[in-house]
């Protein structure tokens, strides 16, 4: 019986440690995507949002650091076509991963 309760003290202080450090990387995250929100100009937010919910549906998505401006340029275009997203679309696209 002292073993059972010995075994599950131990356990519990290995999970609680655990859940701990996980809560504080979470709020982190949170706090840098509010950071970003705050600065992005409401046009490079829409940019963002037809990024992802347009190109991840297919496939994984890049960072916008991945390519230079002049080797999105075609990316974004070949994709456009692909997505049937229009050229406004598209340049809003463009303009959120080329202003990062």
């Amino acid at each position: 019986m002292k073993y059972k309760v010995l075994a599950l003290a131990v356990l519990a202080t290995i999970i609680y440690s655990c859940a701990s450090k996980t809560a504080v990387a979470t709020t982190e995250v949170k706090k840098e995507e509010v950071t970003i929100a705050t600065v992005m100009t409401p046009e490079l937010a829409e940019g963002k949002s037809l990024y992802e919910n347009n190109c991840a549906k297919c496939h994984s998505l890049y960072k916008a650091s991945d390519f230079n401006a002049e080797q999105w340029k075609p990316i974004v275009l070949s994709m456009q076509k692909k997505a049937k997203l229009d050229n406004l679309q598209g340049q809003k696209i463009y303009n959120y991963l080329t202003m990062q």
